[in-house]
């Protein structure tokens, strides 16, 4: 069985070694993008407004490592 690549934001922050709020700017910004990069988690909310949101490991972690490529300074955009 394949594991679930789809994580919530505290185990997506632990993975890529960024803090949640970073990752929530990367999303404001454009650099993570919903539908790929991340979405709605599926289960009901008590606060529809603001949804928790779950991110694609693997893919995060790809887009990560193409800023960084590039020279963008990613992680200190939040600082």
């Amino acid at each position: 069985m394949q594991e679930n690549p789809w994580a919530t934001s505290i185990e997506a922050s632990n993975f890529l070694g960024v803090s949640e709020n970073t990752l929530e700017l990367w999303r404001e910004i454009g650099y993570l993008k919903p539908g790929t990069h991340w979405r709605s988690a599926p289960i009901s909310q008590v606060s529809p407004w603001r949804p928790e949101v779950i991110y694609h490991l693997r893919w995060c972690k790809e887009e990560m490592e193409y800023w960084r490529s590039h020279d963008a300074r990613i992680v200190e955009i939040a600082a």
